[in-house]
């Protein structure tokens, strides 16, 4: 099931409800430009194939990797077995529970759409992996060039849910008809970098060298990453992909709960992911060694919004 939204203005999205209730296509009219904002792989639609790999991923409850796939919660050991979820090419689970399966449409008008997920509904040959049930509630409204997703995390259990969200975005580069992708400057608010080893944080956070100095921007030319950031503080988080040619950009905003920031330069495509994430990879490993993660735990009955708005727009002088 796809479902077209459309706006007044000439933008329009589309969401697979099959595939995960990812967003794997919009068009943001600016002007009298349209631009294609997301990369997603061919035949994603289809088959929703690879559903890491296009469009808007959704990572839920926990967003890139748990190392070997193994966890202890409240004295209770857990592993998720890789013919059950997804795992990467080292044998690390990675990016939750919601990505590859159907969810439910819940209300429905031209220019928004809610999708609902929950675990022991949805996915129950997943619900033992996890120490809670959850129900993660996603709606996406378009607005001029604009898309934004307001999102809603409850615990309709009877003990702790320990959680991380995170999205995946593939932000197709350039935006303009003529430019290019290494003409693309790439700004991030991010203020440290984690120590990695094969993509797992150690629990070290570094400062930045000075060729990724993201504040000042990038150019997406000179800079391969795949990296995990924590950003400055702030009641929004901002990044920006300025196409300066076209004079076009793409700004992705998310509530002050999204402290970490992984981006990612996929090889062999013109395009860049900026994935906000309310914690670092491995978190609920990493916490149990007193690692200060992001990891959230809702109560029994507790709940908790955030959001997360993409929009293009032009380059203000």
């Amino acid at each position: 099931m796809i479902v077209t939204l459309k706006d007044a203005q000439g933008s329009s999205a589309r969401i697979s409800v099959e595939h995960g209730f990812n967003c794997f296509e919009l068009l943001a009219k600016v002007d009298d430009r349209t631009v294609d904002v997301i990369s997603t792989l061919p035949g994603f639609e289809e088959t929703g194939e690879r559903p890491s790999g296009s469009g808007i991923p959704l990572l839920f409850p926990f967003p890139n990797r748990i190392c070997e796939g193994r966890y202890s919660w409240e004295g209770k050991d857990y592993e998720l077995p890789s013919d059950t979820v997804g795992f990467d090419g080292t044998g690390n689970a990675i990016h939750g529970f919601v990505i590859d399966r159907p969810w439910r449409v819940t209300s429905q008008s031209e220019n928004s759409v809610t999708g609902e997920f929950q675990l022991s509904q949805d996915a129950p040959d997943r619900r033992k992996l996890w120490p809670a049930d959850f129900v993660l509630n996603v709606k996406y409204t378009l607005n001029s060039a604009s898309l934004r997703a307001d999102i809603t995390i409850l615990n309709p259990d009877d003990v702790l849910l320990p959680w991380g969200l995170g999205t995946h975005p593939y932000f197709k580069l350039p935006f303009g008809d003529t430019s290019r992708a290494d003409q693309c400057l790439l700004v991030a608010p991010a203020r440290a970098q984690w120590d990695l080893i094969e993509c797992l944080p150690t629990g070290i956070q570094n400062s930045l060298p000075e060729e990724l100095e993201l504040a000042e921007g990038v150019y997406f030319g000179e800079s391969k990453l795949d990296d995990v950031f924590s950003a400055e503080p702030a009641e929004v988080i901002e990044c920006v992909m300025i196409d300066e040619p076209a004079g076009l950009q793409v700004a992705q905003r998310s509530s002050g709960l999204f402290r970490e920031l992984v981006i990612y330069t996929p090889p062999n495509r013109d395009a860049v992911c900026f994935e906000p994430y309310t914690c670092v990879t491995d978190a609920i490993n990493l916490e149990s060694q007193g690692v200060n993660t992001g990891l959230q735990v809702l109560s029994p009955g507790e709940s908790l919004s955030v959001w997360i708005e993409i929009e293009a727009g032009l380059v203000l002088a």
